[in-house]
């Protein structure tokens, strides 16, 4: 179908690649870290994932790709993505970045006016979990609210 695409800078100011990731399976999931609901309830269900992996964990890697580039710089990332688990590498870059990143993954994000938010903007976002396998090939999406016992079951399966 299509394969991980992207070079962004992650939540320690280091560029990385989909070919960094090179030889692990990648979960992974777009967002903002000023997501009221969608993106947090989605990182806690992949830190589940995470720890109930047990030693298998570190066959796999958790990505948090912002759509907000505006807002989300390393330094927004590095506070956010840790409170979730120390797994989760959080990617961020330019507006044109994050573009052709979304575009090579087929998922829509939108900024969206919205006075009572943060900046006076939300973000309107594809809300799947994306599965890639060691070769960076899709292998399947888990639509948002999936339990973390259904992703758990799927990925070790897998492993």
């Amino acid at each position: 179908m299509f394969r991980a695409d992207f070079e962004l800078t992650d939540h320690q100011g280091t560029v990385r690649t989909d070919e960094d990731f090179a030889g692990k399976w990648l979960l992974v999931f777009f967002g903002f870290t000023n997501c009221p609901d969608i993106c947090p309830t989605t990182l806690a269900e992949v830190a589940t994932v995470m720890d109930d992996l047990g030693p298998q964990a570190d066959r796999v890697q958790p990505l948090f790709i912002s759509v907000d580039p505006e807002r989300d710089t390393p330094i927004q990332l590095a506070d956010f993505v840790p409170r979730f688990h120390p797994a989760i590498i959080g990617l961020t870059g330019t507006p044109d970045q994050i573009m052709r990143t979304g575009a090579s993954f087929k998922i829509y994000y939108e900024k969206i006016t919205e006075a009572a938010a943060p900046d006076g903007y939300t973000m309107a976002h594809s809300s799947q979990l994306f599965l890639f396998d060691p070769q960076g090939g899709y292998v399947k999406a888990f639509a948002y609210g999936t339990p973390a016992e259904e992703i758990l079951a799927d990925v070790d399966g897998r492993l």
